[in-house]
């Protein structure tokens, strides 16, 4: 017989949940590309070219010199602000004698392994905080979703004010996708919800102790609506220089957008790239639905997210030293 054990029933059951999402997933992933390229094939024969010969021409025409001294700021820009919302949050919530300059490092080494998983990365925060600072891990990725619930809120509370602002604009992209009434919906949904969020985690509703007092949620437990509210401001700098940036590139690829476009999809896209699926797929096809007179945005999307998630690696090496240091060298200061 072979020294390893059978799978259990629920191991075979769990294994084979696995690979169904994995099967569901890429279909929806092949799928998403396929309408991408058949949008793009059918703008492209329009004007007597093949697909090749389409994408050539858009990249060709584009000031990609500007685009670099563009993109690369705001990278580090990027990094800056995210760092410091994410070192407020461990002050406030694990490790209060934190510096910024402790955070930095990781925060850095953490974009590498994001290029594998985004939760490897924040794993890689958590690990830090249970070796440096005697941080649970468990209390220590409570953090990691406090944030993660913010960012979702800053995507939605700025888009919520460019769908206000532009709300014929909505409209007119509301030819395929009725974004004119989906997207107020999940804003007045998310509206409600903070609050009940904000008023359960501090009892208001009763204990609920299963709920309520697992360390995954500690973070919810002890913010203060203040806390909310600061995390947000403290993260809005990152969006609104994305819409900025994005607005600019893409006039530096000849796509006439303006900031009020991206200020309402924007972040909505954003949303989309954060279904879990390769590729960002759904962030690929959200671009050729919302400016279905350029299907070719959808290709420039994953040209500026792949030197994005690129470029925050290399600070990344850069800092990597130093992040080692801080993870496995009892000595670092």
């Amino acid at each position: 017989m072979s020294g390893n054990s059978a799978a259990t029933p629920a191991e075979n059951k769990k294994s084979g949940k696995g690979l169904l999402f994995k099967v569901a997933t890429w279909t929806l992933t092949i799928f998403c590309f396929y309408l991408v390229f058949s949008r793009t094939e059918a703008t492209a024969a329009r004007e007597g070219m093949t697909v090749a010969e389409y994408l050539l021409r858009f990249f060709a025409d584009a000031d990609w010199t500007l685009w670099l001294m563009v993109m690369i700021p705001y990278s580090l820009f990027f990094f800056s602000v995210d760092s410091h919302a994410s070192w407020r949050a461990i002050r406030w919530f694990n490790a209060p004698q934190l510096r910024l300059t402790q955070v930095l490092p990781i925060r850095a080494s953490a974009y590498i392994l994001s290029l594998v998983n985004e939760q490897v990365g924040k794993g890689a925060m958590s690990l830090y905080l249970a070796r440096r600072h005697d941080v649970p891990g468990w209390q220590a990725l409570s953090t990691m979703v406090m944030l993660g619930l913010m960012e979702i809120y800053q995507l939605l509370f700025f888009s919520g004010i460019g769908v206000l602002i532009y709300y014929d604009l909505v409209q007119q992209a509301s030819s395929q996708i009725r974004l004119d009434l989906i997207l107020p919906t999940v804003f007045a949904l998310a509206v409600c919800y903070l609050p009940i969020h904000i008023l359960f985690f501090r009892g208001v509703f009763g204990d609920f102790p299963k709920i309520r007092d697992a360390q995954i949620f500690r973070a919810f437990r002890e913010a203060k609506p203040i806390h909310y509210l600061l995390l947000l401001l403290f993260k809005a700098p990152n969006l609104l220089g994305a819409v900025m940036v994005y607005t600019f590139a893409l006039q530096l690829f000849n796509v006439d957008v303006g900031f009020g476009q991206m200020l309402a999809f924007l972040p909505v896209i954003f949303l989309a790239a954060a279904l879990p699926l390769p590729f960002h797929a759904g962030a690929l096809l959200l671009w050729t639905v919302l400016f279905p007179e350029f299907p070719e945005v959808g290709v420039f999307s994953l040209i500026m997210h792949t030197f994005f998630v690129l470029f925050n690696a290399a600070i990344g090496v850069v800092f990597l030293p130093k992040a080692n240091a801080e993870l496995f060298d009892k000595q670092a200061a």
